[in-house]
Parts: C-alpha cells; structure tokens; sequence
C-alpha cells in the first residue's frame, strides 16, 4: 500500500469532519466543512493552549486555562478570544481531507462563530499547487568540492578536550596583572546584606576573562599574595555617580595560579576516557564522528547544489499571492529565531545593509524557495516517483533527528499531513536527482609554492 492511500484510510478513521469540494471557474476549489462538536472542542482547547503559552499565563495543577485567564487576566469568555485561532486550527484538517495541496493558505470563511457542544461550518477557497514543467528532464551536471577531513580538525577537538580538563596549580607570587589566575576570599555586601552567591572562602579568579565588571577587576590589579583590600564597586547598568545600588567588598589574595593543560597520551585517556583503549583510538573515535557529520553535510550540500541546477530549467510564472504567502512565513520564521537569539528586527534588517537591500534579499530568498520546490514537484510527477512510508519516515528525521516518530505523529495529528507528503515528495525526488546527476569532483588544489627568490644582480664593472 502506497502512503497516500494509508493516510486517506487513517484520517476517514481519526477524523469526523465532513468536507465536499467543488471546482470554481478561476480555478480554486470550494471545499465546505463542517466540523463535529469533538473536533470543535479540541480546537478551541489547542487555541486557548496557544494563547497561555503567548501570554506566558502559569496554568496550576487542577486548573483549566480559562479558569487561569479568569483569574490571571479577567478573562470571562476565553473561548470567545480564541475565536480566530480556533478556526485556523481546524482549516488543515479540511485540506488534508481531500488530499489537495495548496498553493498558498487559504482563509476560511465562517456565518457563526465556533461554540462547545455544536458542530461548525465553514468554508474555504483553494488555490491547488499548479503543475510546471522543466525546460529538460535530463541529467543534471554539477561539480562539486572533494570530501576531506583535515587532521587539523582532529586535533583541534583534541585541544577543546585538553582544555576541559585544565587545572588550576599554585605559581609563584607576583602582583596580579591582567590574564592572571588566582585564588581569592571574597566578602560581598549590599546595603548592608551580605551576599552569599557572590561571597566566597576560596575561589580561583581570571582576571580579563569579563566574569566581574572592570570596575571591580582595577581594584585588584597589583595586589600581592596575601594582601587584603576593602573597596566598593558598581554593578552593571549604574549610571556614572551612582551608588545606591554599589557593592562593598573585601577581597584577600590567597594564593597566584597557573592554568595546566594536560598532555592527552595513553595515561591520561585511560585515567579520564576509559572507553578509549589508548590516546590513538580517542583520535580515531574523533575522526569518525567529524567524518560522519561531515559527510552528513557534503551529502546535503551536493543535493543542494543538484536542486539549484535543476531550478534553472523551471519555466512558469509564479502568482504574487504565492509570493506574497511564502515572504510572509519566511519573515515569520526569520523574526522567530531572532527573538530566541535576542536580537532585534529592526537592528537584523539593518545589519543586512537596510530595507531596501534586506527587501531585495528576501525577495530573491523566496523565489529560490518557489523555484526549486516546483522544479523537484514537476520531476517527481515526470519520474513517477511514489512515497513510501519510509520516505515519509525520511522527511521527519530531517526535520527532528532527535524524534523524528514525535514530528509524524504532531503533523498528522495537526491535519498537516500533507505539508508533510510535499516535504517527503521533494526529498525524494531531490535524492533521484542526485543519484542520476552527473557529478565532477574537483582536483584537490596543490599548495602555492613560495615564489623563488630574486636572484641578485651583477654589481656594475668598475670603469
């Protein structure tokens, strides 16, 4: 049984919602929905979910979340706020019903608003993905870079490791300069509260590592071994004259340090990495993991490479609403991983040279997204190609490689199965296209020779 058959069987089994469809003369689909009282209620509840976690409401055991936005937010009706994304939940749900794949999202249209224990009608217009085709459905030829590891790499990996298990040993006293290591004894008060997180017996310091403000850090430049000294510095943030907020300090100097590397040799691994028989099996257990991850990225990079060759034989003119549709969840997701990042729209778009070169860079961003994706959609159909569940298998562990088995089940729970056929189609056909590509691998490039030296001129005869 091919997967687009099995995942039909499921959903008429996991899904009561009843949807017709009817062709309309622009070329869209009319589908009309009608959603049972279940469906309705779970998708006012996966809507009022999603509003707690936008508001960052605490939901107490024992508590439902309209009980907590009553109480945390004066919130009476919380149904009636979800409204929109209630809605929006149950839209995928009707498109994966009769197994279209839509161009761009679809707004629904609704004459009454969704209400726990009724079912819900609405109705949605569907613009299908059209059907390109490619200028040529030839092999593809593309050169590529050759796959190599460098022992440089190794052994860089072998520093970081080193440097984990550095130690701290006794030096020679000296006054402490900047880049010194030492141990100190920290007494810390705040308005006259001692600081216990801060305050410390013992405790080995770097100095121009930025773990404490300069301010505190000039204080201790010059001090010897032994020598006590009493001070008050500011936190960070403090506007200049600003000592309300100051900590005093008292700070001893215990005891100068000297950072120790250890030699990682055949002592050492088996002491500290017993699962490795000797220094020489810990550098080929890391060989193996960078030759696995780099493989695992030259295999991507080349079906990347593969796909942008394809792309330049795609002929078609792409709707401004796809367009439109595909910017829209690019910025969405751009503006996303900023904020987990911390940083600000406005200051990213300016990093990127402005508005206007951040617009034109989106705007080519999209359509090599467009183009490829409808150039793997036209080979795939001309192929025949055909999913299996293992290509749907595929596409999940690209996708999360953690729990691949958790983004199947959420994307099929969640009505997006077929977001998700679309993403294993093109794997698939992206992974034929390689395989039949023509590929040339580069000549790895010879080290430039150091040029020789200009030979010395004659010195002129003396008349």
């Amino acid at each position: 049984m091919r997967y687009n058959e099995r995942l039909t069987i499921k959903n008429r089994r996991g899904s009561f919602m009843k949807v017709t469809e009817k062709k309309l003369d622009d070329g869209r689909i009319l589908l009309e929905a009608v959603a049972s009282t279940a469906e309705v209620s779970h998708a006012l509840t996966m809507a009022q979910y999603g509003f707690a976690q936008q508001m960052g409401m605490q939901i107490m055991p024992g508590m439902s979340v309209a009980q907590a936005a009553e109480q945390q937010l004066g919130i009476k009706d919380l149904d009636a706020i979800v409204q929109q994304q209630a809605v929006e939940y149950l839209v995928p749900f009707a498109i994966d019903k009769r197994n279209i794949m839509p161009a761009y999202p679809a707004e629904p249209k609704a004459e009454a608003p969704l209400k726990r224990g009724q079912t819900f009608s609405f109705e949605l217009r569907v613009a299908p993905k059209p059907d390109y085709e490619l200028t040529s459905y030839e092999p593809v030829s593309i050169t590529v870079p050759p796959f190599e590891i460098e022992q440089a790499e190794v052994e860089a990996q072998i520093a970081q490791i080193a440097e984990s298990y550095a130690e701290f040993v006794a030096d020679e006293p000296h006054p402490v300069a900047d880049g010194d290591g030492f141990m100190l004894a920290l007494e810390a008060s705040q308005n006259g509260e001692k600081m216990e997180n801060l305050s410390t017996e013992g405790r080995t310091y770097l100095t121009g590592m930025g773990l404490m403000p300069e301010d505190f850090e000039k204080h201790l430049i010059g001090m010897n071994v032994g020598e006590t000294k009493s001070f008050s510095f500011a936190l960070p943030g403090a506007a200049e004259g600003e000592t309300g907020d100051a900590v005093d300090c008292t700070v001893t100097i215990k005891e100068m340090q000297k950072k120790v590397i250890p030699e990682i040799n055949d002592e050492w691994v088996a002491k500290n990495l017993p699962m490795y028989r000797d220094a020489a099996a810990l550098r080929g257990g890391i060989n193996d993991r960078l030759t696995a991850d780099r493989r695992a990225q030259y295999e991507a990079y080349k079906l990347q490479v593969a796909a942008a060759e394809l792309a330049k034989r795609f002929q078609g003119r792409i709707a401004d609403e796809v367009y439109e549709a595909m910017q829209k969840t690019l910025l969405a997701n751009m503006r996303g991983q900023l904020q987990q990042q911390g940083i600000p729209f406005e200051q990213f778009v300016q990093s990127q040279g402005g508005e206007q070169q951040f617009g034109m860079l989106m705007m080519m961003q999209t359509r090599e997204m467009l183009v490829q994706g409808y150039a793997l959609d036209a080979l795939f159909r001309h192929e025949k190609l055909t999913l299996t569940d293992e290509d749907i298998d595929a596409a999940c562990r690209s996708m999360n490689p953690q729990n691949p088995e958790a983004t199947r089940r959420e994307m099929e729970e969640n009505g997006r199965g077929f977001a998700l056929r679309e993403a294993a189609e093109r794997m698939k056909a992206n992974q034929w296209l390689l395989d039949h590509a023509n590929v040339t691998v580069e000549a790895p490039q010879a080290p430039e020779a150091p040029e020789a030296p200009e030979a010395p001129q004659p010195e002129p005869a003396a008349e």
